[in-house]
């Protein structure tokens, strides 16, 4: 299956599908939805009375003296629909945060999902710092675009027709007419502008992305910046992503002063015509100086929101742009795939068997060419071989990471692509040679092959694989912070409590992927004994690189270029005298040199 790569997102997305992802997240909760829309136009029906009461109040002060009465009850009228229109506006909030709220965490966690569920081709491909920013910016995205769509296009729609008809039963229809020429000049000169600012959104979203994803990358790897001495390339780095954001910023702002000037322009010519027109009524007698306060209000209640639609269409359109990246994510396919009808894993004995596998990570680069063994339940077999030579590609096929391209692995006589692959990954446990541990406390990482196992089984597991001993003479005990990826521990350290998350896993299967080669020689010895006794009730694929650690192994598989070249036991393979028994003398001459050096040491 061809996976489309994450990246940029298509340049024609359809912004009406990006808007239609989130229906159903209303749908969910459209009694709130149309209780807040009713509280809505109930705000919108008393600010639209404002100006009408206000009239009344002008004309009402407006005679002679003698005449002259307090209009006690308009006032009274006047201060209720003030009240009416930002108590009807705070509810209509309230009632609809619930909404937006769950709209996004629900979005959050179908990408956190969707992501967990991609390949790991995409995770080795991926670039962490800029994908976390556009998650980041298009859940900020979903927020901006549920509240301001629903209540301020559509109020400010309502208004506008409100006030027309209004306008339109009182008056000459020449001041509907201009009321709707500014309006289309408006809206026209806001879509034409804004449709042109957006490649500058776009491209300052991709720089701000780019720039996160070398600042983490380059903090992720703080010892090597170090070692290498290459802070001040790193600066550069980031400087030179910077530098291009910064470029598509200032583009930004001074587009979007362009537009705020000319959309201001457009509102003052309207008003300015509409004033004049009003005063020259009152001037003939046409019209009362309540007839001109109620227009003036009318334009100033009308104009405010429609500029400020111009800023909501605006930013609008720019949380699309926001949301285009995050939901790219959702359309990323997922390369490894369950069967609609598959099945969990029926495991018994747990034997493994490679049928004549050929896998590739690309066409172009065959990687295991026809490679056939099996795995018999409570038997260990361990796979050697120089680097490349395919090993771990071994065990990433196992656990179904990949497909392979040809011939099949089966588990207990079962496909491992029939069945689900959480059913598969539930009955294998892995202790890798590269361990890397959550940022999080000792007790944490340990309990995370189980999360529902006691205290105990997680200090029996630590007693298990020896760290126990080194964990309680740490101030902080079990509650000791490991740091990012595991750094404040050292690389046998780090290994045990590998070690300690398998063991208390207790999966059927154990895949140990060099797991001892971050130990030194006497802890290496200790835990290869509880190895040994752990594999004897488990069916067990090492994978190694210290032949001294596998001689007791039932079976020996020696992979060069990715084709199994020699089979055996370890005395049957010395005996061949060829590939295995040169690098078994090869290692004996190594560690004999090794050893006066640790003597002396």
């Amino acid at each position: 299956m061809r996976v489309r790569h994450y990246g940029a997102p298509p340049k024609n997305r359809d912004d009406w599908k990006t808007i239609a992802t989130l229906l159903p997240y209303l749908w969910e909760f459209r009694g709130r939805v149309l209780l807040a829309l009713t509280l809505l136009a109930l705000a919108k029906f008393a600010n639209v009375g404002i100006p009408l009461i206000l009239k009344e109040v002008v004309d009402s002060l407006d005679k002679p003296q003698a005449l002259l009465t307090l209009p006690v009850f308009l006032l009274l009228a006047y201060g209720a629909l003030r009240l009416a229109t930002s108590l009807f506006g705070e509810l209509r909030d309230a009632v609809f945060a619930k909404v937006v709220q769950r709209s996004i965490r629900r979005v959050a966690i179908k990408v956190f999902r969707h992501l967990h569920a991609l390949s790991l081709r995409f995770h080795l491909e991926r670039q962490t710092g800029g994908m976390s920013r556009d998650i980041e910016r298009g859940t900020a995205g979903i927020r901006f675009l549920l509240n301001f769509m629903l209540f301020n296009i559509l109020p400010t729609i309502l208004e506008i027709a409100l006030v027309a008809a209004i306008l339109l039963s009182k008056y000459a229809a020449v001041f509907t007419l201009v009321i709707l020429a500014t309006l289309v000049a408006y809206i026209a000169f806001t879509l034409i502008v804004t449709e042109w600012r957006m490649v500058f959104r776009r491209n300052m979203n991709e720089m701000d992305s780019k720039a996160n994803t070398a600042a983490i990358d380059s903090l992720l790897n703080y010892e090597t910046v170090k070692y290498f001495g290459n802070e001040e390339y790193e600066t550069r780095r980031y400087d030179s992503s910077m530098q291009q954001w910064e470029k598509a910023a200032v583009r930004n702002q001074t587009s979007l002063s362009f537009l705020n000037s000319g959309q201001s322009a457009i509102i003052a010519i309207g008003v300015t015509i509409l004033m004049m027109l009003a005063g020259q009524g009152v001037v003939d007698g046409e019209m009362t100086l309540g007839d001109l306060v109620m227009i003036n209000a009318f334009l100033l209640q009308l104009y405010m929101p429609l500029h400020f639609l111009g800023f909501v269409y605006r930013e609008i359109r720019h949380s699309l742009a926001d949301m285009e990246r995050m939901f790219s994510l959702l359309e990323t396919n997922t390369e490894v795939q369950d069967k609609p009808d598959a099945a969990d894993l029926d495991i018994s004995a747990g034997s493994i068997r490679f049928e004549h596998v050929s896998f590739g990570y690309d066409p172009k680069r065959q990687i295991l060419y026809d490679v056939d063994f099996e795995v018999p339940a409570g038997n260990k077999v361990a796979v050697v071989g120089h680097s490349g030579a395919g090993k771990s590609t071994l065990s990433r096929l196992l656990f179904r990471f990949y497909d392979v391209t040809g011939g099949r692995i089966t588990i207990d006589g079962q496909d491992i692509r029939d069945v689900t692959q959480k059913s598969v990954r539930d009955a294998i446990g892995i202790v890798p040679q590269d361990t890397v541990l959550f940022n999080d406390s000792i007790y944490y990482n340990i309990a995370y092959g189980n999360p529902d196992a006691t205290r105990e089984q997680i200090i029996r597991a630590a007693q298990r694989a020896h760290i126990h001993d080194f964990v309680e003479t740490l101030p902080d005990g079990y509650d000791t912070l490991v740091g990012e990826r595991g750094l404040k521990l050292s690389g046998g350290e780090k290994q045990r409590v590998a070690i300690a998350r398998t063991l208390l896993k207790d999966p059927c299967i154990l895949v140990f992927d060099e797991a001892t080669s971050a130990l030194d020689s006497t802890t290496e010895k200790r835990i290869q004994a509880e190895l040994a006794d752990i594999a004897r009730h488990h069916t067990t694929l090492v994978i190694a690189h210290r032949l001294s650690t596998i001689m007791d192994a039932d079976q020996i598989l020696v992979m060069h270029q990715g084709r199994i070249i020699e089979r055996g036991s370890h005395q049957q393979l010395i005996s061949q005298n060829n590939v295995y028994a040169r690098m078994w003398a090869i290692q004996q001459q190594e560690e004999s040199a090794e050893t006066p050096l640790s003597a002396g040491a």
